[in-house]
């Protein structure tokens, strides 16, 4: 009877243990599929995409060069005893900027004027002599028609005149050539004040006063740099599509995020053939003097720029099999769980951040961080927000930048 009980009570506990084990292994099972779910749905970020305009701009470095830039100099030798300018000083068109020792050439007009006035001098008396001449001979051709004079009276009378002719000829060219030396004596003088030819900013100052120059020596520089020049270098893959009036906006690193606006003013009709590169002048409006000639500069030009497209990240576009696309979020409408599609795409305008979609039109979300993992029909888990839970029923979604939506 005992030995009865006993294995009864051993068939009791082993059908409990046996029970345990059981819900052990369901419980366990379970929690593996639910593992399985999860590890199956792959976390992403999403952005609609929208419609907003896209740029191609391309960047180039370059340097500031003035408008126009010239050296005075002296024409004729000198010391110099006086310079009114120092560099940085504003110079007006006709203004005196230096003067140079002129006593010798102060002499050398006043030798000038005394050669003119004895040139003059002996004109007059040439002249007197020549009326003098006339008179004999009209006197002599008279009474050679009375028969009073023999012809070779009339031959003296004759030979006397037209020497006198001669020297009157003579006493004219003498004064013209005194003029002639006279005004070259006043211009040499006034190679001794030196004026600036356009305005301008004193760029450089090569000597001081009581230097000795020679013809041609530099004196100063003066620039001018209402407008610069900002010259940089294009490859060949740009040069077709930059063209002269395209605007520019510079960026120097004395004003860094500040942008001056010019436009492209010149571009080289070659290519250099050892670099393949042709340069671009850029023009840009500088009244505040704000530029200065060297410095480094940034240049961005658009190239190419479309509004109303249909614009995703460039870090959307993925490749599979070869083939462009991206992924966009379905959602099962029964289910609630979001499902990754592949999307085949046809590209536009590309830049580093965003890219234009010709073809398909997009709906729905565009997977923008995740998508390497993704396969067609992927699971995946969106970030929950206020917003995206209000439209998807607690389910969550992606927000939506401004830029995203084309605003």
């Amino acid at each position: 009877m005992k030995k009865r009980v006993f294995i009864a009570v051993g068939f009791v506990f082993l059908a409990f243990f046996g029970w345990r084990i059981f819900l052990l292994i369901t419980e366990s099972d379970q929690g593996f599929n639910r593992g399985m779910r999860d590890e199956q749905q792959v976390a992403v970020e999403v952005i609609s995409a929208g419609n907003k305009m896209i740029r191609v701009n391309r960047k180039f470095t370059g340097t500031v060069y003035p408008l126009y830039q010239y050296i005075v100099s002296p024409k004729v030798s000198g010391r110099v005893v006086q310079i009114t300018k120092r560099i940085g000083d504003w110079v007006d068109t006709g203004e005196v900027i230096a003067r140079l020792d002129d006593a010798e050439y102060q002499q050398a007009v006043l030798e000038a004027e005394a050669n003119l006035k004895i040139a003059q001098a002996s004109l007059a008396e040439a002249v007197s002599q020549m009326e003098l001449a006339k008179q004999e001979l009209d006197r002599v051709r008279s009474l050679q028609e009375k028969g009073i004079a023999s012809p070779s009276e009339l031959d003296v009378a004759s030979t006397s005149y037209d020497a006198q002719k001669s020297r009157l000829e003579l006493a004219r060219a003498q004064v013209q050539q005194r003029k002639a030396a006279l005004n070259s004596a006043e211009i040499r003088l006034g190679y001794t004040v030196l004026s600036a030819t356009e305005p301008g900013f004193v760029g450089e100052r090569y000597v001081d006063e009581g230097s000795l120059l020679s013809p041609n020596s530099p004196l100063i520089s003066i620039i001018g740099i209402d407008s610069v020049i900002v010259q940089a270098t294009i490859i060949e893959r740009d040069y077709g599509q930059i063209a002269v009036g395209q605007p520019a906006e510079v960026e120097v690193d004395a004003f860094p995020g500040e942008m001056f606006n010019g436009k492209i003013a010149r571009i080289a009709p070659v290519l250099q053939e050892a670099s393949r590169v042709a340069k671009m002048e850029v023009e840009v409006d500088n009244r505040a003097h704000r530029l200065k000639p060297g410095m480094f500069t940034t240049i961005t030009v658009m190239l190419q720029e479309k509004t109303g497209r249909q614009v995703v990240p460039t870090s959307a576009i993925v490749k599979k099999d070869g083939i462009d696309g991206i992924f966009v979020v379905e959602t099962d409408a029964d289910s609630g769980t979001h499902i990754a599609r592949f999307k085949a795409i046809r590209a536009g305008i590309v830049t580093d951040t965003e890219t234009e979609i010709l073809f398909p039109e997009i709906e729905g979300p565009v997977v923008t961080l995740g998508q390497h993992l993704l396969d067609d029909g992927s699971m995946v888990l969106l970030p929950v927000t206020d917003e995206n839970s209000n439209a998807t029923g607690g389910r969550g979604n992606s927000s939506v930048s401004d830029e995203g939506r084309g605003k």
